[in-house]
């Protein structure tokens, strides 16, 4: 028994270093992908040919990595609390290629951004106007209007698959029979497979 107790004892104590290690590898401007299913996220996934459901901003503030990620309302979570996000706590983390553009003046500009959006709400409709915002706008947006890139090309809604049961679902829910088909987008799995970015190792 004493030899189970000791086991899960240092089974916590090598997760939590593990944990901190990864975080230490972590920087302002980073993005974060994860993935669950629940509500709209099986729709997101269908529609985007996507594993990704949901995407924030990290960054380190005073020393402690948080995430800057547009849900309901737009919010700033610590990245331990940002994973409860996740169905299975796994993620992917991807860098801008180019670190050149990350000065310490542009960093703070683009976090300035992305505190004047908390506690916007969240974008049910997925339009492109800035009154509310969804989670790969956000990101997007932040990215664009401080260093002029764009992460992923926007797409009209029109060519994403839009014929499973669960996107004509809720579809029909948000839109009725007035469907933006031309509304320009910007779904995770795009940002996720733009050329600017790294996969953090």
């Amino acid at each position: 028994m004493k030899s189970f107790v000791y086991f899960c004892v240092l089974t916590f104590f090598i997760s939590i270093l593990s944990f901190a290690q990864t975080e230490a590898q972590l920087e302002t401007g980073d993005i974060v992908f994860i993935s669950n299913s629940g509500g709209q996220g099986k729709a997101i996934q269908l529609a985007t040919k996507s594993k990704y459901t949901h995407v924030g901003i990290i960054f380190v503030e005073n020393g402690v990595v948080y995430v800057y990620h547009a849900v309901e309302p737009v919010t700033k979570s610590t990245f331990k609390d940002f994973l409860k996000y996740s169905a299975d706590n796994k993620y992917v983390v991807k860098r801008l290629k180019n670190r050149v553009l990350l000065t310490p003046k542009n960093n703070e500009q683009m976090r300035a951004m992305a505190i004047s959006l908390l506690d916007k709400h969240y974008d049910i409709y997925f339009d492109w106007k800035d009154n509310e915002w969804y989670c790969s706008e956000f990101v997007w947006k932040l990215y664009n209007r401080n260093y002029k890139i764009e992460i992923g090309a926007l797409r009209p809604l029109k060519d994403f698959d839009l014929s499973s049961k669960e996107v004509q679902a809720i579809m029909k829910k948000r839109y009725g029979t007035k469907i933006p088909y031309d509304e320009l987008m910007i779904s995770p799995e795009d940002m996720f497979n733009s050329s600017l970015l790294e996969e953090v190792k």
